[in-house]
């Protein structure tokens, strides 16, 4: 596979993740229902890929499942108590926990362009959380910021586990998922609308999504890559606010600003390390 192909199928990745707020704003069903189907379909999905996935074989794989399993699961609740907009913006705080736990078990420097990235992210944090209180979303907010803090410390565990397990891991990590939430489950309505959004979140906005990154995302350069992913976070409000009329408040909107500035100030860093 050439780049250009790459950038293609990580262009569509993006498209992919970023539909999940919308759809789960669609769905009458509660956040641990979302959850767990969403994440048993995925794994169907991913099990068809990986054909034979292979138990955990150490304590960091073990905790790169649990990692995954916390960012699916509370991506998805602090969605349906918070702003789509909130919910996926304060999950990209992940880098200030990522260089943390990375400096703290890989003994990973932390250098100037990743202290001035993380002064951003805590600035766009505080920005959310002054906004959380005076929207009531605090709880919900708190969720999503739980979920950034799990999806930092999966990426740590991600290589701390061996580079051929990631995808064995994301499978193990949905199966918990779903078995995790399934006492929460709750009434499900089997509406026509409840029943093609929770197979498209588990078919493709999950599951397809995560092949066609782990194909695309060896092809493709580290600050690129940055850049593309920055898609969802950019595109979830705006499905959300064109199908579901879910609009950011002013302050959402420069807290994610800052967040998203960070991201990309730290991927060109990183890249012009790997050069």
């Amino acid at each position: 596979m050439n780049r250009r192909r790459g950038i293609e199928l990580l262009i569509l990745t993006s498209v992919l993740w970023s539909f999940s707020g919308v759809c789960i704003k669609l769905m009458s069903w509660n956040g641990y229902a979302v959850a767990g189907i969403r994440s048993l379909i995925a794994a169907g999905v991913l099990l068809i890929w990986l054909r034979r996935p292979q138990l955990p074989k150490n304590r960091w794989q073990i905790a790169a499942i649990l990692s995954y399993t916390g960012l699916v699961v509370l991506m998805v609740v602090s969605t349906k108590l918070t702003t789509a907009a909130n919910a996926i913006l304060l999950q990209y705080t992940a880098p200030i926990y990522s260089a943390a736990l990375g400096y703290l078990l890989l003994r990973e420097p932390v250098r100037g362009r990743d202290l001035v990235s993380i002064a951003l992210l805590l600035a766009g944090l505080a920005v959310f959380l002054f906004d959380s209180l005076a929207g009531g979303r605090m709880l919900g907010n708190l969720l999503a910021l739980l979920s950034g803090v799990c999806y930092g410390a999966m990426n740590v565990f991600m290589r701390m586990g061996g580079g051929s397990a990631p995808g064995e891991n994301v499978f193990w990590g949905n199966l918990l998922a779903f078995l995790c939430m399934l006492p929460f489950f709750g009434r499900l309505e089997l509406t026509a609308q409840n029943v093609s959004m929770i197979l498209f979140l588990g078919i493709f906005q999950l599951g397809l999504a995560y092949v066609l990154y782990a194909i695309a995302i060896p092809h493709v350069p580290a600050l690129t890559a940055t850049i593309l992913t920055v898609l969802e976070p950019l595109l979830n409000p705006v499905w959300v606010m064109l199908f579901y009329g879910e609009k950011p408040s002013l302050l959402a909107v420069v807290g994610g600003a800052i967040v998203l500035f960070a991201i990309v100030y730290r991927g060109a860093g990183q890249a012009k390390q790997q050069e």
